[in-house]
């Protein structure tokens, strides 16, 4: 890959097309866990670039977690991170007494989930959000906004929104965490859901969001828009997720 000309349509600089080049083949299997990268002098000679140059690409690597080495030694590609999770699971109400659906997930890849609650408040949703629950220009509803975790590594910001009229004087109100998850309570309060619509999106993350996540760079956020809908098909939670896409991949079936 040639150094950015000056009418190339790709302007990142270069240690970043490097590593987006080397992140895809890592991510794709073509590098596999425990391989080597190849040589810095390879590299260089690859992407016409200076040694600096590939060694700030490699930080970034290293930074994003998808390889370990350290200078004068080779570069080698770690176990991959990331994990592949199917959201219909987690929408659905654990049974009695057991575990919110993630925290099962978390267990059978061999993690330690958590989830650490940061608030509950009556706020005003964000428009998008307030539209999807078909609240008026001062509406408000209950918010639960949660962090969850890897091994104490922050990998998912949740914030999930109920119609005050429902969740006013209950458990979704209080703050403190729900056993089995809000799916499970809401089953539990006669709202079953009925029909659930996920809308994916990549985003670059906002301000929280990278904080939140501890992001390595600026890599996209894997952002999902969820409403929940219930008998009649009156929206009984809207939940907006942002993973790092670094991290998770979705898996849908059909």
């Amino acid at each position: 890959m040639p150094k950015a000309k000056d009418d190339a349509y790709d302007r990142r600089p270069l240690h970043e097309r490097i590593a987006a080049d080397l992140r895809n083949e890592v991510m794709s299997g073509d590098l596999a866990p425990g391989a080597d990268l190849p040589s810095t002098q390879r590299l260089k000679d690859r992407f016409t670039a200076s040694n600096a140059t590939v060694q700030k690409a490699l930080q970034v690597l290293k930074d994003e977690r998808l390889v370990i080495g350290r200078a004068g030694a080779a570069v080698t590609v770690r176990e991959h991170l990331q994990e592949t999770v199917h959201p219909a699971g987690t929408g659905q109400p654990a049974d009695a007494g057991e575990r919110y659906p993630w925290l099962t997930q978390a267990d059978e890849h061999g993690r330690r989930g958590g989830i650490r609650l940061v608030q509950v408040a009556e706020v005003r949703p964000p428009a998008d959000v307030a539209f999807a629950l078909g609240l008026g220009d001062d509406g408000t509803a209950v918010l639960r906004h949660q962090i969850l975790t890897h091994d104490e590594v922050p990998v998912e910001l949740v914030k999930s929104y109920h119609p005050l009229p429902l969740a006013r004087g209950t458990a979704l109100a209080e703050p403190r965490k729900v056993r089995g998850g809000t799916p499970a309570l809401l089953a539990a309060m006669g709202h079953l859901p009925r029909r659930t619509v996920d809308r994916v999106s990549a985003r670059v993350p906002t301000q929280e969001e990278y904080e939140a996540l501890r992001l390595p760079s600026d890599l996209p956020i894997l952002r999902t828009f969820r409403v929940v809908r219930g008998d009649g098909e009156q929206p009984i939670e809207v939940t907006v997720m942002a993973k790092a896409s670094h991290l998770f991949e979705l898996r849908y079936e059909f």
